[in-house]
């Protein structure tokens, strides 16, 4: 079996604020899984098999409040607690997808999703799991119904991460907090580069700064 992440970018953000306490809390939603078509990694589902692994998936992680996801780009199947930084609420088809909501948890992973997100940055969501794939036709591998849900949404940064990241170091945000520390030397290094680049890779040094800056989180 193999471990499988597919990316979703049309991701919404929303957030709700208690009456009482004023706190926010903040939610993301989106179709997390498409079938019954290729997708950009030349991948395709079929709905019935993915229907009867979210039902799984949903008895097993959702409905006991043990869906978690993380912030980054895992490369293995497992769900290390430590990173963890919202949890799935909902997986539920809508057609032939399926929709997917999570919230954003007061973990110190999920605190710097909140951060980004207040500053207006773009994310997307990633599912990760590991299942067999059969090539199909026009070089089209298809999902064997082996396949099983690691977790239905990690959060990572879209393609347009590097500018909203270059954005935020130019207005000298320097309240993300990594493994419990301000990284003010990282964020003032990171501004110190983009400032010293010339305009023609500007956006090659930004792609370079974002890559240390996420490998870090």
């Amino acid at each position: 079996m193999k471990l499988i992440k597919e990316f979703t970018e049309d991701v919404r953000v929303l957030t709700e604020a208690d009456g009482n306490t004023g706190k926010k809390s903040y939610f993301i939603e989106g179709i997390f899984i498409q079938t019954e078509r290729p997708n950009k990694n030349r991948r395709q589902y079929l709905f019935e098999a993915m229907n009867n692994e979210v039902r799984r998936y949903t008895e097993s992680y959702i409905r006991p409040n043990r869906a978690f996801g993380e912030l980054g780009h895992p490369d293995t199947p497992t769900i290390n607690l430590e990173r963890t930084s919202h949890l799935i609420k909902e997986l539920r088809a809508d057609g032939h997808d399926f929709y997917g909501k999570a919230k954003i948890l007061d973990t110190p992973y999920g605190k710097i999703v909140q951060s980004l997100l207040d500053e207006g940055a773009k994310i997307a969501v990633s599912t990760r799991g590991l299942g067999s794939l059969v090539g199909g036709p026009d070089g089209i591998s298809i999902v064997q119904d082996d396949y099983r849900l690691a977790t239905a949404a990690d959060i990572v940064a879209d393609p347009s991460a590097p500018d909203a990241f270059v954005t935020g170091i130019m207005e000298g945000r320097e309240w993300v907090i990594v493994e419990g520390r301000y990284v003010e030397q990282d964020i003032e290094r990171a501004r110190k580069a983009i400032v010293k680049a010339p305009s023609r890779v500007l956006h090659e040094t930004a792609v370079h700064l974002f890559s240390e800056f996420m490998r870090k989180l």
